[in-house]
């Protein structure tokens, strides 16, 4: 698709792409065995100014838009996965809603750092019990006023100087909690209102007292990627740490989610391409029977598959991300990039394994890791099934 890509993409992209392979591959096997977060990999980053790539240039981002931000996840996934959750997780989760969603002076004061690459951000929706229902929450927002301490949801205000929210609750499976900060934490502001009783607020893991790490998971894959919970104990928080209005955290999760599943289909296609890159060039130089093993019909065959599905996602998520540039709904489209990406990066890395034998089985070789890897594409931002179901309701099902 290189003749589609407008020159500014196609240098940013080649820019990454040779960040990538010299800085990022060389390490990618390492960092995974060691559980080891990289951080001198995104300071690296930050120096090259991708960090906020789709973040304004006023508030420290690079300007650009959505196709070009997906460019970067994929050549990171092509290399490391554990490297292009926690980038993704930073851009489209912690970043994006503050430059959509908050003030003035919330996008100086927080936005700005993470464009900047000062520090990594973190976005807290998951909870234990929640599962594909991220609605069904137990972490609460309390109003702790100087005017009456009033806690009824009604008579709360987003103007009263000297008031507070005190946030309790456990959040799972938080990535980049433990190297954050700032997070945006989901929580209840009013148990009566359903959908429309959830807020989102800001947290800084550093210096807000009650906040702690309690789990970094060991995880099948992407073990350089930190996946945490974390626990909310009677954090207090001033007004200006409320993103948007009381209520409004289920309708910016929805418009989050559909830019982070551009994300996580962008993270995908590049672990494709990477798992299918190395199964190609393994075929080309593994010799049986007298001949390339790339010769053979079974081997060919699987390797055009390969790369059929690989550029099949990569097409449903430039789709999507010229969609999203467009200002048009994308909630469909990145449903479809997606749930077709995701699945594509499992497919492709498992019949790469398949195709380095033995080898493919250690981690003397890429395609384990890779495989490891995308299981869990299918799983975050939504898993497969309620993308189905996501897509279901878009096409009046």
């Amino acid at each position: 698709m290189d003749f589609e890509l407008p020159d500014e993409h196609r240098m940013i992209r080649e820019t990454v792409r040779d960040f990538c392979e010299t800085e990022i591959e060389p390490i990618a096997q390492e960092i995974e065995d060691d559980h080891r977060f990289p951080a001198e990999i995104f300071d690296q980053l930050a120096d090259l100014d991708m960090m906020g790539v789709p973040i304004d240039e006023e508030y420290g981002g690079l300007g650009g838009d959505t196709l070009m931000y997906a460019l970067v996840a994929e050549e990171i996934g092509r290399v490391s996965g554990s490297v292009g959750l926690s980038y993704v997780a930073h851009v489209s989760l912690a970043s994006k809603p503050l430059e959509l969603f908050g003030t003035d002076e919330q996008k100086r004061r927080w936005l700005r750092p993470l464009a900047e690459g000062e520090y990594l951000g973190g976005w807290a929706l998951t909870e234990p019990e929640s599962g594909s229902d991220a609605s069904n929450m137990n972490t609460t927002a309390e109003r702790n006023s100087t005017e009456g301490n009033s806690t009824d949801p009604s008579e709360v205000t987003a103007s009263e100087d000297g008031d507070e929210w005190v946030l309790n609750g456990t959040k799972q499976f938080i990535t980049n909690a433990s190297e954050a900060g700032s997070i945006l934490v989901k929580a209840v502001t009013d148990p009566e209102a359903g959908y429309d009783g959830i807020s989102t607020f800001i947290v800084d893991p550093r210096e807000d007292d009650g906040f702690e790490v309690t789990t970094v998971w060991d995880k099948l894959g992407l073990n350089a990627s930190p996946t945490c919970e974390i626990q909310l104990d009677d954090v207090r928080l001033s007004e200006d740490r409320l993103l948007g209005d009381v209520g409004d955290g289920w309708n910016q999760t929805k418009k989050t989610l559909d830019g982070g599943r551009i994300s996580i289909a962008a993270l995908s296609t590049g672990l494709a391409q990477g798992a299918y890159e190395h199964a190609k060039a393994y075929s080309q130089e593994r010799e049986q029977f007298g001949q390339p093993i790339s010769e053979f019909d079974a081997i060919r065959d699987k390797i055009v598959d390969m790369h059929r599905k690989t550029e099949r996602a990569r097409l449903l998520t430039h789709r999507a991300a010229q969609a999203a540039d467009a200002g048009k709904p994308v909630t469909r489209e990145s449903a479809l990039a997606k749930l077709d990406a995701s699945e594509a990066a499992r497919e492709v890395a498992e019949d790469a394994v398949q195709v380095l034998g033995g080898y493919g089985y250690t981690t003397d070789f890429a395609p384990q890791r890779f495989y490891r890897d995308a299981k869990l594409m299918e799983i975050g931002e939504g898993t497969s099934e309620i993308q189905h179901l996501v897509i279901g309701r878009e096409l009046g099902l």
